[in-house]
């Protein structure tokens, strides 16, 4: 049985395990693979980045109050974390990776880094 490349379906020659004529065709193969399936987890990701860096740039202490509206205005998005930890109180806070942030009354929330 010849082996062929996984992209342009070419003769190899060389080790017994080799999938892949080049390193272009390498790239080229995981590349059209990964694109289209995977737009989803890269918004997520890219938005949850986004929200990292919004939380991060508004702790310059280690516990930090803001509004809702100046979360939003910045472009955070409330509806993705990447955990949720409640407190022996019933305190829930809510992290992107090791920032988090409380909900108090009236539309303000404590911000939080976790040690």
């Amino acid at each position: 049985m010849e082996r062929v490349c996984k992209e342009c379906k070419g003769k190899l020659t060389g080790r017994a395990d080799q999938k892949f004529c080049s390193d272009y065709c390498r790239n080229a193969y995981n590349n059209r693979i990964n694109s289209d399936t995977k737009n989803l987890i890269r918004n997520t990701n890219n938005q949850l980045r986004k929200n990292y860096r919004i939380l991060e740039s508004l702790q310059p202490e280690p516990t930090t109050k803001t509004t809702r509206d100046k979360l939003l205005s910045k472009g955070f998005d409330f509806n993705l974390f990447t955990s949720i930890y409640t407190t022996k109180k019933g305190q829930t806070y809510y992290f992107v990776y090791d920032y988090g942030y409380l909900p108090l009354n009236e539309d303000y929330f404590a911000v939080v880094k976790k040690n």
